[in-house]
């Protein structure tokens, strides 16, 4: 008889109960879902035909494992462009998507019982991927009090010396919609190199930004450039989660490091998207415009529709295409809550506790869904709420 086999590693892993859910959604076709962490438009026109070009040339081998020169070409001056952050094709690595550069910035420099710093709430794979590692997560709270920014006091109360070796930071952020203030990334990175810490800064959304909020990227700032992991994707900016790109600017000894371990990952990201990632970089940026003007109108409806509900307050989120409303005064867990919407109002939402034990007592409700489905869910979520009160 064949014993477990199942490795601890595995089973220690946290429950989501975003699978649950989406059975639960599959399985009733009237739910609308303010679920989804990608966007609802397709990728811009002129990214698709650069992908159909690219395969009508037969471009369908191995990419160098570090990316292609022209796309990294490209990558560093988008950087200087657009982040303020001056590098070379050698800091670059590209990779599948902005988690696995996370993951292998993670393997490359956390050894086995090493801490990485992370926030809570915060995007649902970071703790996870120390715990896989053996590494020791530290978790950083973020409250609606001080409007989910960093806290280096906090900070410096929760480091453990000689034994932290990374921050794990992400701006704008999932699940809050916090865009950090220049100010806290500059505490932020004052800590870092007082502590010896590498930060990874996760910037998905970079583009994703509303109202007087401005994205810095902290390696933009003076002398951070050898303390800094900057972490980007094509995923959100250009409605291309399907091509599963990304990359990781940064030190090049580390860089390096990731370059070795990326052989017995994926190998290297796939070069249609590279070639993809081109065009998306180098054209016309209209359509990244479009999706934020967007993006932005959903927002401002989203968070008058959340704070006219009765119980419901919602922090204006300056960033990414989340809102994270505080639901604690209905006396009831955001898991069960998320679990009356869902069966009650047909409408998918997040419980917080995915984020971190500081995302109870809220709910992440996405408005990467059509105006018109939003207005609906949460004309269904006001009528369950008020029948309840």
């Amino acid at each position: 008889m064949l014993r477990n086999i199942i490795s601890e590693r595995e089973q220690d892993l946290p429950e989501s109960t975003i699978g649950q859910m989406l059975k639960l959604c599959a399985e009733s076709k009237d739910v609308i879902s303010l679920g989804p962490g990608e966007p609802d438009f397709s990728s811009p026109p002129n990214v698709i035909r650069a992908a159909k070009k690219a395969l009508d040339r037969k471009m369908t081998h191995y990419s160098p494992i570090s990316g292609r020169t022209d796309f990294k070409e490209a990558v560093v001056k988008k950087l200087k462009r657009d982040n303020g952050i001056v590098a070379s094709p050698e800091n670059i690595i590209v990779t599948c998507g902005s988690t696995e550069a996370i993951l292998l910035a993670l393997i490359a420099t956390v050894d086995p019982g090493e801490g990485v710093m992370v926030p809570d709430p915060g995007f649902l794979s970071y703790l996870p991927t120390v715990e896989v590692l053996n590494g020791m997560p530290i978790t950083i709270p973020l409250t609606e009090e001080e409007g989910f920014q960093l806290n280096v006091d906090v900070m410096r109360k929760r480091v453990i010396k000689k034994k932290t070796r990374a921050i794990i930071i992400n701006t704008p952020s999932n699940p809050t919609g916090t865009v950090f203030t220049k100010s806290v990334l500059e505490e932020v990175a004052d800590f870092a190199v007082e502590n010896g810490l590498l930060i990874i800064s996760d910037e998905a959304y970079e583009k994703l930004v509303y109202g007087d909020a401005r994205h810095v990227s902290i390696g933009s700032l003076n002398g951070m450039d050898k303390h800094v992991m900057t972490l980007q994707s094509f995923s959100k900016t250009y409605a291309m989660p399907g091509f599963r790109l990304g990359y990781a600017c940064g030190p090049k000894d580390i860089i390096g490091a990731m370059t070795k371990l990326h052989i017995f990952s994926s190998l290297c990201a796939p070069t249609i998207s590279q070639v993809a990632g081109i065009e998306a970089l180098n054209g016309r940026q209209s359509a990244v415009e479009r999706m934020r003007r967007e993006y932005d109108r959903r927002r401002m409806m989203i968070v008058k529709r959340c704070n006219e509900i009765p119980g419901m307050e919602c922090v204006e989120p300056k960033g990414a295409f989340y809102a994270f409303p505080n639901i604690k005064s209905y006396g009831m867990c955001s898991y069960d809550l998320s679990m009356k919407l869902l069966r009650e109002a047909k409408v998918a939402t997040i419980p917080g506790t995915e984020f971190g034990s500081c995302g109870e007592g809220y709910i992440r409700l996405s408005y990467a869904t059509a105006y018109g489905k939003i207005e609906k869910a949460m004309d269904r979520i006001e009528r369950v709420v008020r029948k309840s009160k």
